[in-house]
């Protein structure tokens, strides 16, 4: 099977075997930006869980476009070496790979911030309240029953 290197001067004698040019730097910068794009996404999603309820909201939204951008930007630096026939940028596969993992993790808490807003700002108020570890933990439960009760599938006939 032919490399992409052997393909892209086959003419030329020796160059089949040398390996391929570097990245340009324009490149090589898209390639760094979505690696660090991905780390703050995943970083600011991880420091969202912590904060308020409301707030945390905003926060994943926006880890869910910095994600969306850091898997853009890998991509693209991935395909304008594979069109220039360089080497493949460092950087750029893990910032794919991180803003994806972003991406889908913001996705998902969002789906489940949608779906239990009623009983996570229930559990957020309760929560505020509970000045003991044994009122925390009323409102743990609480809050896992009413969870069970909106995952529980209805009964036929009932």
């Amino acid at each position: 099977m032919a490399r992409p290197a052997d393909r892209r001067r086959p003419d030329v004698p020796g160059l089949a075997n040398r390996p391929p040019e570097p990245p340009e730097p324009a490149t090589q910068q898209r390639a760094w930006a979505a690696l660090t794009l991905g780390v703050i996404g995943l970083i600011g999603l991880y420091l969202s869980l912590a904060d308020g309820l409301r707030r945390s909201v905003y926060v994943i939204i926006l880890t869910l476009l910095i994600g969306a951008l850091a898997t853009w930007l890998g991509g693209s630096a991935i395909a304008h070496a594979r069109r220039g026939g360089t080497a493949r940028p460092r950087g750029a596969i893990a910032g794919t790979v991180l803003g994806g993992l972003g991406l889908a993790l913001s996705a998902i808490l969002l789906i489940s911030f949608a779906i239990f807003w009623k009983e996570l700002s229930a559990y957020s108020n309760c929560l505020s309240g509970a000045n003991t570890l044994s009122a925390q933990q009323a409102c743990l439960q609480q809050f896992s029953q009413s969870v069970s009760n909106q995952i529980r599938p209805m009964r036929p006939g009932g």
